[in-house]
């Protein structure tokens, strides 16, 4: 299944039209159609638009077909005014790059992890009232990670 598929099959998914699906990302109509069509492929500008507006879908799933299309661990409501409290969860099942190769070695996770865990705590020592909707972080390498808070 190419990556065209999997964009259709969210839009049938979430019953909405593709000139509708324009307008929530911010793109043209007709940039749609032709991804649709097979004629372009989506840009990352698109990807990362279509992700933003839709923080449930799974990243690996879109861009792999990995996994299940929506993320299992997102609140219910994730504009609500709520206090960060949480611990940041990782959704990602290990980072990995556009080629679809998992990478990295536990010495990186457990540095990923502890550096989490310091921000998480500064955030809460800190005194600070806003609720943090994703973090993702970007290596030089050309992976990521994202992490959503719990």
């Amino acid at each position: 299944m190419e990556i065209k598929d999997r964009i259709i099959e969210f839009l049938r998914a979430e019953n909405i039209s593709s000139a509708s699906f324009a307008q929530e990302i911010g793109v043209q109509a007709s940039g749609i159609s032709h991804i649709i069509s097979g004629r372009n492929k989506p840009s990352l500008d698109f990807i990362v638009k279509m992700l933003n507006r839709y923080p449930s879908l799974s990243t690996e799933w879109l861009l792999f077909g990995k996994g299940k299309m929506l993320k299992a661990n997102i609140p219910a409501d994730l504009f609500s005014d709520e206090t960060f409290k949480g611990t940041a969860e990782e959704t990602s099942s290990d980072i990995f790059d556009l080629s679809g190769k998992t990478n990295g070695s536990s010495r990186e996770s457990k540095s990923v992890e502890t550096e989490k865990q310091q921000s998480i705590d500064s955030v809460k020592s800190a005194g600070v009232h806003k609720a943090a909707e994703r973090l993702v972080i970007f290596y030089h390498d050309h992976t990521f990670k994202e992490f959503f808070p719990g």
